[in-house]
């Protein structure tokens, strides 16, 4: 058993009242069970209990065992001098304030119905990925669609909290925020790392004053190691401009090395150097990237920031040492897509976060509805179970599901883990 499982109960007040005392014999009456405290102190703030005539207002700490007091030093603390009720489920030791006065206690381990108490054990022991596979089908579709919807805001949080951190180290400039998303997206998984790392070798700053698509090739290319063995004229064309700009803002100590990319088991049309011209385009066609994200309105508008032409070069090459040949001319739909779920909406959520302005959040939520992906092993999970994946929000909320909820089973703080468990229960009355 977990503490968290006595928070559950008493929070919810899951256990026999009948004759309910203290360990003491003392009548006892919950009045208010409290606010839990996500801060350091007890459990549960502003609890009223009516313990024989007197009322008591204050805190209630929870433990598995009362003996836990001391091995957690509360006994010291008199931060906890303020608790009126120590819930346990074992009280195996009697326990003092600082002031050496006696704390009473509720013990639980005779008042928690059988059947709970079962479910409970069932969903933290079960063998299946998704601990409560095996009861999924009978939890009212409602109840999963209000959890799914709050995973995808959670989902959203954590992503704008992220992008707020970049904001916060890069003395809260969005255009240099939107930089680094814009770079990390680009990244495509397989080459995030070096490409996050080639984001910081060639500053925003340096960029914002090159808008020309040669120029950003040539400090793209060169700082990411792709011009130390330059060959064919337009090669050489930006070999020789990025030893002028690197020249001018001292770019060679941080230049990266070819070896840095990864090509293995890819696409062409996924290799780095595609994704670089790429970006390339995305960074020149329009002075203000994070204005644009923050001003667009359609699904096709967010996919026409990204699916921009490449320059006359790459409109024929995957590579820099390729020959001419027919390739795609620019990024994809799906790519793009892509880029719309790990650029665009991490920034609007953010910004939504920073501004208090939720109409920028309802936005991000709006694209990932409109976008179609494909289903991933996270969400064929739940799809063997019944539950269809249609959108980018349904797969996004999926994963905040199975991260959050069902890997670390925390089935308590899980609508769906709280219906089966009440729903259980409710059998028995």
């Amino acid at each position: 058993m977990r503490e968290d499982f006595l928070h559950y109960i008493w929070q919810h007040q899951y256990y026999r009242k009948t004759d309910l005392a203290t360990t003491e014999g003392e009548p006892l009456q919950v009045l208010r069970t409290g606010y839990y405290n996500t801060d350091a102190g007890p459990d549960f703030r502003e609890a009223i209990v009516k313990i024989g005539d007197v009322e008591w207002s204050g805190s209630v700490e929870i433990h598995l065992r009362a003996s836990d007091w001391r091995r957690h030093n509360h006994q010291t603390d008199q931060k906890y001098d303020q608790v009126v009720l120590h819930v346990v489920w074992d009280a195996d030791q009697t326990i003092v304030r600082t002031d050496g006065t006696i704390i009473p206690v509720l013990e639980l381990k005779n008042r928690v119905d059988t059947t709970l108490l079962f479910t409970y054990k069932q969903l933290q022991e079960a063998r299946t990925t998704i601990p409560c596979a095996n009861v999924w089908p009978a939890v009212p579709e409602i109840t999963k669609t209000m959890m799914l919807g709050r995973t995808l805001t959670e989902r959203l949080e954590q992503k704008g909290h992220e992008a707020l951190q970049t904001h916060a180290n890069y003395n809260h400039d969005w255009e240099a925020t939107a930089y680094h998303v814009l770079f990390k997206g680009f990244g495509f998984k397989i080459n995030q790392q070096p490409i996050e790392r080639l984001a910081q070798a060639l500053p925003a700053t340096i960029v914002r004053k090159h808008r020309q698509v040669f120029q950003l090739e040539a400090l793209l290319f060169g700082q990411a190691g792709f011009l130390a063995d330059a060959d064919g004229e337009y090669v050489q064309k930006l070999a020789k401009e990025y030893s002028f700009l690197s020249h001018k803002y001292s770019l060679r100590d941080t230049a990266m090395q070819r070896h840095h990319w990864n090509f293995m088991r890819m696409r062409p049309a996924n290799f780095p150097t595609i994704r670089l011209a790429q970006l390339a385009a995305v960074l020149a066609h329009r002075q203000s990237f994070f204005a644009a994200i923050v001003e667009a309105q359609t699904i096709k508008q967010y996919e026409a920031l990204f699916m921009v032409p490449v320059s006359e070069f790459w409109q024929t090459r995957f590579t820099l040492t390729s020959e001419p040949g027919s390739v795609t001319k620019a990024m994809g739909k799906g790519s793009a897509h892509n880029l719309i779920i790990n650029v665009a909406v991490p920034l609007l959520a953010a910004y939504s976060q920073f501004t208090g302005d939720r109409t920028h959040l309802e936005k991000a939520i709006e694209l990932l509805e409109k976008v179609k992906e494909a289903s991933n092993k996270i969400t064929r999970l739940y799809e063997e179970l019944g539950w269809k994946a249609n959108t980018a929000a349904d797969n996004q909320a999926a994963l905040s599901l199975y991260k959050n909820y069902c890997q670390p089973v925390n089935c308590l703080q899980c609508a769906i883990g709280n219906k089966i468990l009440k729903q259980n229960l409710l059998s028995r009355s």
